[in-house]
């Protein structure tokens, strides 16, 4: 289990990495570019889930490079979900209380070089990747 504070240490630790808010909700950005958030489910959010439990604790949105990666993320990751509002968005949401340090690290990581610009993400490619 990781808590927002520790994702927000995790995040800001990541170069070039500036806290920001996104929606009044607190958020992290490589160059001015938001890679990763804190994503309460609104109400409508909760609705949607009809029947299904929806996910308590913390959830953190992070970027991903693409659709593909995406339903990849999803697929392997039994901390991530979606819901029908990111449909057709690179964005995986992470259940926070369900996800250990290292895998969040890598999401983290991925969702940085997702964002990050290409000179910036080449300089650090060894030392992050």
């Amino acid at each position: 289990m990781v808590t927002l504070e520790e994702a927000a240490r995790a995040a800001t630790a990541l170069p070039d990495v500036a806290e920001t808010t996104t929606f009044r909700n607190r958020a992290w950005a490589v160059a001015g570019r938001v890679f990763a958030w804190h994503r309460p489910f609104s109400k409508a959010d909760v609705r949607r889930f009809g029947d299904d439990p929806v996910p308590e604790g913390p959830i953190l949105a992070v970027m991903v490079d693409d659709l593909g990666e995406k339903e990849a993320v999803l697929a392997a990751r039994p901390e991530t979900l979606t819901i029908p509002h990111l449909d057709g968005v690179p964005v995986v949401l992470v259940r926070l209380d369900a996800v250990g340090d290292a895998a969040l690290r890598e999401l983290l990581v991925d969702a940085w070089f997702a964002k990050a610009p290409r000179r910036l993400a080449e300089a650090h490619r060894d030392m992050l990747g």
